[in-house]
């Protein structure tokens, strides 16, 4: 029953997200399609997964054991963490921050970490803000260098 009640309330949150997004319009366009079609196909598709997850039949729900329930809370703080300092540090910093205690959370060493997260920041910058011309924000230490 929890897996319908909880299907249930994101079918709601996606209609409330399409229904706030679709006269969502940016004062320039700066993308071929616009800064709405991502939102509205994201809340799409997680309105068609709550069908889907309403109509399933399920048995008795399984809890997961502590353990594995507070590293999912600490991934949580952490991409929390990462979406509040993504304008401040900017997508680089941000990003090789996060990636880190990610790694360490899935086996990685401190070294394999901060290398992959170092590259990963790097090289997605110059893959999204430079190759696909999607802006990212920099920013506020970089901004001199690369504005």
């Amino acid at each position: 029953m929890s897996e319908r009640i909880f299907g249930g309330v994101l079918l709601l949150v996606s209609l409330a997200g399409i229904w706030i997004g679709w006269d969502l319009q940016a004062p320039m366009s700066y993308e071929p399609v616009g800064p709405r079609a991502f939102p509205l196909l994201v809340l799409f598709l997680l309105g068609l997964c709550a069908i889907a997850l309403m109509l399933e039949k399920t048995s008795e729900t399984v809890w997961a054991p502590p353990p594995v329930l507070k590293r999912i809370g600490l991934l949580f703080l952490i991409v929390l963490a990462y979406a509040l300092l993504f304008d401040k540090l900017g997508f680089t910093i941000a990003t090789a921050l996060m990636t880190v205690p990610v790694a360490r959370f899935f086996g990685g060493s401190w070294k394999q970490g901060v290398v992959g997260g170092i590259g990963l920041g790097v090289g997605m910058f110059f893959f999204f803000d430079r190759l696909l011309d999607v802006a990212l924000p920099t920013g506020l230490w970089l901004n001199g260098i690369l504005g």
